[in-house]
């Protein structure tokens, strides 16, 4: 599974140069490549140049809005109007019709080189007043005389490795920040990943930046003793935790060195993008992910009758379904019954805050309580201390565990103990403490103290 471009249903664009106070307009992105290409190209052109052209700036459109060139250095928008910069856009002006059906035809096709998944970025000028490394507009009337299909035209200026994806989806993008913060002991998840293996990447150019083991999305010490160091090179405050500017400016950088708004670019192949975690968890999934909601799940409804008490069973079946919607309901959520992003952030929220708020009479039970973060290699304190208690305790009376020293510091003798608990347990053996092997180990402490 992988995480491929799709097209926008709505484009903001800048009605002037980036760092204008023009205003900025939100419209389709249909009308949006109809205005561009009325503006930049004339309808009186053979038809093979108009389709040649408008592939190009829908894929240029494709390329800001994937690589999110302008978000990433801190703009409100997506694409201006400055040909300086982008693609002409007149706000208001008419359209041609023959254009306006091309676009309908042609507006979620998009090009590609190579084995890169990314918009290609097609940089093209009109040829006669500029001239560029890209499509020349009106070269492509002359080659269109002469018979050459789009594709033709397309090879001609970009090279005969490019590709049209055609009839990619349409849906709504939301930013990529996740809209919490990411620090050590931070869940697994995409998000994770995707800023290890961009630090990854940056770490090429910039040696420094310590390289980061194990992309699993777990935020470990790696992960965040890489995010310090890239904070300092990059000027920002050196805390380790990814949150909002942390995580544009590691895109930007990334977008940087792999030069993806380039004629010439490193590019993304498919498998630097393939996920082991689902965007969304729904009715029908399975495994760790849904035993980890239901986990959630039953914990807030222990101190809210409202929330049904549900299996943890690792199956999404209608009464996790019916408990993530109790959940959506009582939080102001869409209710779906649906765990995506914004249901995902407000059950970990929810966890968060009422464990930090127990009532007075579950204060002595605060130590068996998962408490909100994974533990892995590099932890330490006394959550750690903790732990090792517990595991110690087990070890004493399992063989199957090894007797490890209570030290405070999460190290390879914890990560092993933790491993043999997973293994007892049927739990995937990651040496990570999440939620559910944080149960599976009081759980065994609880059968032994």
């Amino acid at each position: 599974m992988a995480v491929t471009p799709v097209i926008p249903d709505y484009i903001t664009v800048h009605l002037g140069p980036p760092n204008s106070n023009a205003r900025n307009v939100r419209v389709p992105f249909t009308d949006y490549i109809k205005n561009v290409a009325s503006s930049e190209i004339y309808p009186s052109w053979p038809e093979n140049a108009l389709r040649a052209n408008i592939y190009a700036q829908v894929s240029f459109a494709l390329n800001r809005i994937f690589t999110e060139y302008y978000r990433s250095r801190g703009y409100n928008f997506d694409i201006t109007n400055s040909t300086s910069y982008d693609q002409a856009y007149v706000d208001g002006r008419d359209i041609f019709s023959n254009i306006s059906r091309l676009v309908d035809e042609l507006f979620n096709d998009y090009v590609t080189k190579g084995n890169q998944i990314q918009p290609y970025f097609t940089e093209y000028c009109d040829g006669r007043n500029v001239t560029c490394r890209g499509l020349s507009q009106w070269g492509t009337v002359t080659l269109a005389n002469r018979g050459r299909t789009p594709y033709q035209i397309l090879q001609n200026y970009y090279g005969n490795d490019v590709n049209i994806v055609r009839n990619a989806p349409v849906k709504n993008i939301p930013e990529s920040y996740p809209g919490r913060l990411l620090r050590l002991g931070s869940y697994g998840g995409e998000d994770i990943r995707t800023i290890q293996r961009q630090l990854n990447r940056i770490r090429q150019n910039y040696p420094s930046i310590p390289r980061i083991p194990d992309t699993n999305g777990f935020f470990d010490a790696s992960t965040q003793s890489a995010v310090r160091q890239f904070q300092r090179i990059f000027n920002l405050a050196p805390d380790g935790i990814v949150g909002k500017a942390t995580w544009y400016k590691i895109k930007q950088i990334y977008n940087a060195v792999k030069k993806l708004s380039e004629l010439y670019s490193e590019g993304i192949t498919i498998t630097e993008v393939e996920r082991i975690f689902s965007e969304v968890i729904r009715r029908g999934d399975r495994g760790r992910d849904v035993r980890t909601i239901q986990y959630y799940l039953n914990f807030l409804g222990f101190f809210n009758d409202r929330l049904p008490q549900i299996s943890v069973d690792g199956i999404f079946g209608p009464a996790t379904e019916n408990a993530v919607r109790t959940f959506q309901r009582e939080y102001g959520l869409t209710v779906d019954g649906i765990v995506g992003r914004a249901t995902w952030n407000a059950i970990i929220n929810a966890y968060d805050n009422t464990l930090n708020s127990l009532p007075d009479e579950y204060r002595s039970y605060s130590s068996l309580l998962y408490p909100g973060y994974t533990l892995t290699t590099g932890t330490s304190g006394n959550i750690v201390t903790q732990l090792q208690t517990f595991l110690r305790t087990i070890a004493q009376n399992n063989n199957a565990v090894p007797l490890i020293t209570v030290d405070g510091v999460y190290g390879n003798q914890t990560r092993n103990a933790v491993i043999a608990v997973q293994r007892l347990s049927g739990i995937e053996q990651t040496g990570v403490v999440g939620p559910l092997t944080w149960n599976a180990i009081v759980n065994l402490y609880n059968e032994y103290r």
